[in-house]
């Protein structure tokens, strides 16, 4: 389960490395060892999710959680990219992590699980944070059933990765990168001025 970086997302990883440069005040000519730090990632996984491989495979596919998590790692490393997990099947312990994050953590990897569509308090958690938030789930929830279909964290979210099965948090990884070079950091800033409103950039995030 690899996936291939493409030319843009390489300029990306590049980019943020540069920036991270910058931020940081590191010079190559002095003579000393040039350190960078690495994009950190949380990737939070909710309730059910530790199933995975046993719950309705022909929904959510026959990888487990530790194999999803496997290839992400895999695929961090590629990047330089540090990156953590976290499942849990409790809501408030999912709260916990997401108000952790703020201040140690570049990106957040959420698959909410069945608090997609119920949690006010992981939705409001992710607002209060300020981390950029990319929802992943592996089925496509908009054809599922009705009660799926609504999704209280993309208003918060910068985007939606869906229906790809465990290629989502793969596919959430570029996007971390992406999110975090300072061409996005600037949009993203000038998003949070303008007038229009979350829901509206989701709606394009996913289109």
């Amino acid at each position: 389960m690899d996936l291939v970086p493409t030319r843009d997302f390489v300029a990306a990883t590049q980019g943020f490395k540069r920036f991270v440069i910058d931020k940081t005040g590191a010079n190559p000519q002095n003579g000393g060892l040039l350190k960078t730090k690495a994009l950190s990632v949380l990737v939070l996984n909710g309730p059910n999710l530790n199933m995975l491989g046993l719950r309705e495979p022909e929904v959510y596919g026959r990888e487990t959680l530790p194999e999803i998590e496997k290839a992400m790692k895999k695929q961090a490393s590629k990047l330089g990219m540090e990156i953590e997990f976290f499942q849990s099947n409790h809501e408030g312990e999912l709260v916990d992590q997401i108000q952790k994050a703020r201040g140690r953590k570049q990106a957040i990897v959420l698959n909410a699980g069945a608090y997609t569509h119920t949690s006010v308090a992981v939705r409001d958690a992710v607002a209060a944070v300020e981390v950029p938030t990319i929802e992943v789930h592996l089925s496509n929830i908009y054809t599922r059933e009705p009660f799926r279909n609504h999704s209280l964290l993309s208003p918060v979210c910068v985007g939606q990765i869906c229906g790809f099965g465990a290629t989502s948090y793969l596919l959430a990884l570029e996007a971390a990168v992406r999110l975090i070079s300072p061409k996005s950091a600037q949009m993203r800033s000038n998003n949070r001025k303008s007038p229009v409103s979350s829901r509206g950039r989701v709606a394009k995030a996913r289109g």
